[in-house]
């Protein structure tokens, strides 16, 4: 391969490529041809570090730009020159692309302060408990941080020591050829330390379990779906981090009466047909208590009256909801003579017109 090939050519593709076209493109030709898998073939060794040339280029969007108005030459006379790097540059751009396949990278240490895991507890609310907002008292088993110890594991007046495998580092690193990967330290298990004497009161844990009494606040408004944070009241965290949150999911009651449509209520009413020939007041029951409403003369049958402010509250503070009320117009079933004779000449009289 004396005269550089395309760079598009060599990674198969448009000259149009988006970023992962290029990772994609470059990722199965690394895996086709890595020497180690390719022992004395001299192409194959080519082929790897012209493809590893190809991507370093065209994933550089400046590099890019020069190569696509003046090719080879222009990165020339740029300065760059990335047929010059040796194998170490290679799988440093390698390793740098397939980490989060192979788990290969710099050696960070995975031990020092982690904050806990978060914790998920589901709570049943009544109806108006939603409604008006409630303090629930609620027993969460999890893990706390054993206090002789002090959460880490070690005999007290004793300390972890470094892991003697992986040198405090968490990660030991595989070699396979010009592979290097990089794996969890079995041995510590991505800590860095060990406990060589653990405490007697968790066995070498940190922690130890316990069932918490945490009071938690539910505001006005909340519905099925909505979640309450508790700050540090997860579980504990590691090398001195702080606990997690505990998250409260929250599941309402239905009404038998009011049906809830974000902040409002939509709940049914029956009129007697006379007070809405005639109009007249009717008392309404919200979820706020009674409430008197002028129904105005002439209102029909599934007409709707909106009852401004006597929803529920917003959760985001901006105000409350509101509370339609739906007539539906009683009709009696059973008239005394003087009613039936009163309805007669109401008809005689043209009715409803």
């Amino acid at each position: 391969m004396s005269q550089k090939r395309d760079y598009y050519e060599v990674l198969a593709v448009a000259r149009d490529a988006s970023p992962s076209d290029l990772q994609r493109s470059y990722r199965q030709l690394a895996m086709k041809y890595p020497p180690d898998r390719n022992p004395g073939d001299k192409d194959a060794e080519d082929r790897f570090k012209e493809a590893a040339e190809a991507y370093e280029v065209l994933s550089d969007d400046q590099k890019r730009a020069t190569y696509d108005r003046h090719g080879h030459e222009g990165l020339s006379a740029s300065g760059a020159n990335p047929g010059a790097r040796g194998f170490d540059d290679i799988f440093s751009h390698f390793s740098d692309v397939f980490g989060d396949l192979f788990g290969m990278g710099g050696g960070r240490r995975r031990g020092g302060a982690q904050k806990g895991q978060d914790l998920g507890i589901e709570v049943e609310l009544g109806f108006f408990e939603a409604v008006k907002g409630t303090r629930k008292s609620l027993e969460i088993p999890r893990d706390v941080t054993c206090e002789p110890c002090s959460g880490s594991g070690a005999r007290p007046g004793s300390q972890p020591v470094n892991c003697t495998m992986c040198d405090g580092r968490g990660a030991v690193v595989h070699a396979q050829g010009l592979l290097r990967i990089q794996t969890t330290c079995p041995q510590c298990r991505g800590q860095g330390r060990v406990i060589r004497d653990r405490c007697t009161t968790c066995g070498g844990q940190g922690t130890r379990r316990e069932v918490s009494k945490v009071e938690v606040n539910i505001p006005a408004g909340v519905d099925s779906g909505s979640r309450v944070r508790k700050p540090r009241e997860g579980m504990p965290g590691t090398g001195g981090g702080p606990p997690g949150d505990l998250i409260v999911m929250l599941h309402v009651a239905e009404h038998p009466t009011f049906k809830r449509e974000d902040a409002h209520i939509h709940a049914a009413l029956e009129v007697d047909f006379t007070t809405v020939a005639l109009g007249g007041h009717v008392t309404v029951e919200t979820v706020h208590g009674p409430e008197k409403v002028h129904v105005e003369s002439g209102t029909q049958q599934d007409d709707v009256i909106r009852l401004r402010g006597k929803g529920l509250p917003r959760l985001d503070g901006h105000g409350q909801g509101d509370h339609y009320v739906h007539v539906r117009i009683a009709v009696p079933r059973k008239l005394n003579k003087k009613q039936r004779k009163l309805l007669e000449e109401f008809a005689a009289e043209g009715g409803a017109e």
